[in-house]
């Protein structure tokens, strides 16, 4: 008895560390991801199925428990690319906006 109470409480130690992540909708360039995830790991997650998707990257749109919407953008779009409040965009995206742009 006492080790199946002993492997019941390592097992749901060993949980508590697990989130789930996963792509529910893609429909055109908008993207519907839902999470438990911390935030800066959805963003990477948004930015990354979007550049799988040849776009430049994920602009987030709105949070509904846990539910994250965004909108994959084009590099030609010039649209700034607006990351989950409290995050960054990481790796290669680069933020496409007036001031920045070669002339």
């Amino acid at each position: 008895m006492k080790k199946i109470l002993l492997l019941t409480a390592i097992s749901s130690s060993m949980l508590v560390g697990c989130y789930s992540t996963q792509l529910n909708m893609s429909m055109g360039n908008m993207r519907l991801i839902t999470s438990s995830a911390a935030p800066q790991d959805v963003m990477d997650f948004a930015t990354k199925t979007c550049k799988d998707d040849f776009y430049e990257g994920a602009s987030f749109l709105s949070k509904a428990g846990k539910e994250y919407r965004f909108k994959c953008v084009k590099a030609e779009e010039k649209e700034v690319l607006i990351p989950i409040p409290g995050t960054t965009i990481t790796g290669e995206a680069a933020i496409a906006t007036p001031a920045t742009e070669p002339k």
